[in-house]
């Protein structure tokens, strides 16, 4: 399929606006002998009607014709006093025949119109094909101009041109299912995210997010999850680590937010108010009790404090309580406690 026209990238659409047309000569020359088709048939149609009429007509004069000479033979049988034997078994005989002609005459009839119906039938079975495949070659004409299906912003998308890398342009050719074009809706914008298959089952539909573009060092807007993937897929070390897809999208606009715009973002797990933050890698955890505590700096040592923890992210923890300000914690386990155990 060859593009004739394509809207502008970056241009502001309508819905219903043509933003692309395919060559159609071919599919308008097949709609042009459908046409041509659909026209021969109802014309076939209309005369198979007018010879069905005439030929039942003519069966209707031939009933008449037996019936009339029927009750003529009757009306004869009623001589039979006045006329020799050989008469009147002669005007018996003509009786008979003519009700065998009738007979045969009003079944012909009805064998006639079984037929008829089914050859009109099969004929309107003809029409409505054509009809049928006459509606189909306009919507596959109808199909190579693309319309916009909502307000936007188009997008182009990149194909390879030879051993190149490019945005569509008339005249490339593309194929059945390629895309080459978005309408994007900058008043609902979404961000396309990964996150570590850990942390997947800490998200929950509808929390909030802080989003920072990288064009942007400067801008962070608010958002919220608004789906979370069911199916791990794998990252660029594939047998290291697998994500899953998650989609946020924006509740903030800003006219520099544009698509396919690289970004990150931090989703709100939780929260804390008046808590200590504390690096995750300052918690150790009791073997026999299972308890959390620090290694917290006193004036000659260090001693272990028992700590109530809330939530965390990969880098950080709060601590609700066991820390004030100011305390000081340990990273790694201090010498004097690994001589004690």
């Amino acid at each position: 399929m060859v593009l004739l026209s394509l809207a502008t990238p970056g241009a502001t659409v309508r819905k219903g606006d043509v933003v692309a047309e395919f060559d159609r000569q071919y599919m308008l020359t097949r709609l042009d002998d459908y046409k041509a088709s659909v026209i021969q048939t109802e014309a076939d149609l209309r005369k198979l009607k007018a010879d069905q009429a005439v030929a039942r007509e003519t069966l209707a004069q031939r009933i008449r014709v037996a019936k009339a000479d029927l009750e003529k033979a009757r009306l004869d049988l009623q001589t039979l006093e006045v006329v020799s034997d050989m008469d009147a078994t002669r005007l018996k005989l003509a009786v008979e025949e003519a009700e065998a002609r009738y007979r045969q005459i009003l079944r012909e009839e009805e064998l006639s119109r079984i037929s008829q119906e089914a050859e009109l039938r099969a004929a309107e079975l003809d029409l409505n094909k054509t009809k049928l495949e006459l509606r189909r070659a306009e919507n596959n004409a109808d199909r190579l101009i693309v319309k916009a299906p909502m307000d936007g912003v188009v997008v182009m998308q990149t194909i390879r041109r030879g051993s190149e890398q490019g945005q569509v342009q008339v005249g490339d050719q593309l194929y059945p299912g390629q895309m080459f074009m978005q309408i994007v809706d900058p008043s609902s914008m979404v961000v396309n995210a990964n996150v570590n298959q850990v942390d997947a089952e800490l998200l929950r539909i509808g929390q909030p997010a802080r989003i920072e573009l990288d064009a942007f060092p400067g801008l962070r807007l608010r958002g919220r999850v608004y789906s979370i993937g069911a199916v791990p897929v794998a990252g660029r070390r594939a047998n290291f680590m697998k994500t899953l897809p998650l989609r946020l999208k924006l509740d903030e606009q800003d006219p520099r937010v544009i698509p396919d715009l690289s970004a990150s973002a931090d989703v709100v797990i939780g929260r804390e108010s008046s808590a200590a933050l504390i690096p995750v890698d300052a918690v150790f955890r009791d073997g026999q009790t299972g308890k959390s505590f620090v290694f917290l700096r006193g004036p000659r040592e260090w001693s272990r404090q028992e700590v109530e923890l809330g939530v965390s992210d990969a880098l950080r923890i709060s601590v609700k309580s066991g820390l004030k300000p100011g305390d000081v914690v340990s990273l790694a386990e201090p010498a004097a406690a690994r001589k004690e155990s």
